[in-house]
């Protein structure tokens, strides 16, 4: 799928490379929404057919893997059906002359696939599975079924390669790394209520632009330098982008 039409071009006369070295992009589910991709937490989410206990903790692994399998393959099989949207290739798009740094609390692969190169996981990634003996070991899942009996190189069962909640986020700190240089931060498809995903934007500094691009966009602290777009992904980063690089334009189809 190519969004050609409402991918933006960065015009370097119009904007030296060095004015902006690195944009640093959060995203969240908000963006993978408009894919197809059903979020958690909306009217008609995932969690109305599941309790959060039965499917994403520990305790629901221990109790029951079968169901927590089942529920992680039926994602994967979704992922599979759905593709990036524009306002992923938007964001791929500007490594053609920026340094971008793309952080996501999103499990599936759909920057990866718009061409971004550069992202970082905060919450795992839904084609990878992990041993259960040694967290380190980790392996890119054949299909969209992971099943009992599917073992790492130990023996031991793989588990989705996924941070569930009551466990830590291992990559929160080279994320807030990333955040602590960016020239620019972009904030997108979330209203920065997740944490610690949601509390990265301290750590910007405070002279650097930030955009929010969000329907329910509403910090629930001042945030300085931050621009509202209170729109959803697809036709607000093209907003934010055209804010902060004004030599941008839309290809034609």
């Amino acid at each position: 799928m190519k969004v050609s039409n409402t991918i933006f071009e960065v015009r370097s006369a119009k904007c030296e490379r060095n004015d902006m070295k690195t944009i640093v992009v959060l995203t969240g589910a908000g963006i993978s929404a408009e894919s197809g991709i059903r979020t958690f937490r909306d009217a008609d989410g995932l969690w109305n057919n599941y309790r959060i206990e039965e499917v994403a903790s520990p305790v629901a692994w221990e109790r029951d893997p079968q169901l927590v399998l089942d529920f992680y393959n039926m994602r994967r099989k979704q992922l599979y059906e759905v593709e990036p949207n524009a306002a992923h290739y938007a964001i791929a798009a500007l490594e053609e002359h920026f340094d971008v740094q793309v952080i996501t609390q999103n499990v599936d692969d759909l920057h990866e696939r718009a061409g971004s190169n550069q992202v970082l996981h905060l919450h795992g990634e839904l084609k990878k599975a992990r041993s259960t003996a040694d967290p380190s070991l980790v392996y890119t899942i054949n299909g969209w079924e992971l099943n009992l009996g599917d073992t790492c190189e130990l023996g031991s069962q793989l588990r989705p390669h996924i941070v569930w909640f009551g466990e830590d986020v291992p990559e929160i700190m080279n994320a807030t790394s990333l955040v602590q240089r960016a020239d620019v931060f972009l904030v997108i498809g979330t209203s920065l209520k997740v944490y610690p995903a949601a509390g990265l934007i301290r750590y910007v500094p405070s002279n650097v632009p930030k955009f929010l691009v969000d329907p329910d966009a509403s910090p629930a602290y001042p945030v300085p330098n931050l621009t509202l777009i209170r729109e959803k992904a697809t036709t607000g980063v093209p907003v934010a982008i055209s804010s902060f690089l004004p030599g941008t334009r839309k290809r034609n189809p």
